[in-house]
């Protein structure tokens, strides 16, 4: 087998075994890892960063990155539950409004990005402030309670078997099964890999690659507004202080998953298995009482890990 071939290899199933072998691994340190229940809290916490994570990954394919994710959430949430509680909207107009407001946010990156060229480091790094800042203006920095049920029914469980799962848990498979035939079966979702690969050679060879950035910065903020949905189902209010750790974990989530951060080279559903694997290592770390700060410390050991994978795998091919 070829060093190219190994490299194709790893990143097809490195995920899941690393995946398997975390399971293994806090199985073997806490009787309770492996109850219903405990799996019902770690796809829960999971949901979330999950459906970043299928933003997150449509911008990085195109050789981009998206660090204003947690904030955008953040603020489409406190949209959603101020006008929902506050302002008198139907709890449906609200959840519109909140969606609108994120993905108009993506647009704004993506018209940065393609209109001005500025670098998306940079975009994104800027909007991430702007809308932390909103957020903290609208909501006084404070929560916001009494939500209508529409808001927090996703948050609510059936059971599996004997696992409850959440709605939303679902609803983020369904989101995943999307995402991936649109990249797979569609011409759009090839014009996104070709922008990654070589954006001058897709120009070259037809593709509206401004077109293609701007919508897939478009889908991301789209996506960015279900995760807040997701987020104030899950936590029963709209948190002003969410979203201030999603983008680094959004982004161990999709390199974890294989999807190379030099754009054109990846595959969606690696992403929901990166994401399950920073949940595994956040819930397992908890269940041996390993305090939250060496839980981020470990996030940032397995980005870096998964980078230096990720340009060893690119060098190889």
């Amino acid at each position: 087998m070829t060093v190219q071939q190994q490299a194709r290899r790893l990143a097809t199933f490195g995920p899941f075994i690393a995946l398997l072998l975390a399971c293994l691994f806090f199985a073997a340190q806490s009787p309770r890892f492996l109850t219903p229940e405990n799996f019902s809290l770690i796809t829960q916490q999971v949901m979330v960063v999950g459906v970043l994570a299928i933003g997150q990954t449509l911008v990085i394919l195109t050789a981009g990155i998206d660090l204003s994710c947690g904030m955008v959430m953040a603020l489409g949430s406190m949209a959603m539950t101020l006008l929902a509680s506050r302002a008198g909207f139907a709890p449906a107009m609200a959840v519109a409004t909140g969606l609108g407001v994120t993905t108009l946010a993506g647009v704004v990156n993506g018209l940065l990005v393609t209109r001005i060229r500025l670098p998306p480091f940079i975009v994104t790094l800027g909007t991430m402030n702007i809308a932390f800042a909103l957020t903290q203006i609208i909501s006084k920095a404070q929560s916001v309670t009494d939500l209508p049920p529409l808001l927090t029914a996703l948050g609510n469980t059936l059971r599996v078997g004997v696992t409850p799962v959440a709605y939303g848990a679902l609803l983020m498979v369904v989101l995943y099964t999307l995402a991936w035939w649109l990249l797979r079966e569609t011409a759009g979702g090839r014009h996104v890999y070709a922008v990654g690969n070589n954006r001058e050679a897709a120009r070259l060879s037809g593709i509206n690659t401004e077109r293609v950035l701007l919508a897939v910065y478009a889908l991301a903020g789209l996506c960015y507004g279900v995760a807040a949905l997701l987020s104030v189902a899950r936590t029963g209010v709209g948190d002003p202080q969410a979203g201030q750790t999603e983008n680094l974990d959004t982004v161990t989530a999709v390199v974890l998953g294989g999807t190379s951060l030099f754009g054109g080279r990846g595959v969606i559903t690696g992403s929901l298995i990166g994401a399950l694997i920073v949940g595994v290592f956040r819930n397992g770390l908890t269940l041996m009482g390993v305090s939250s700060v060496y839980q981020i410390l470990v996030t940032g050991v397995l980005v870096i890990l998964a980078v230096a994978t990720d340009q060893w795998s690119r060098r190889a091919s």
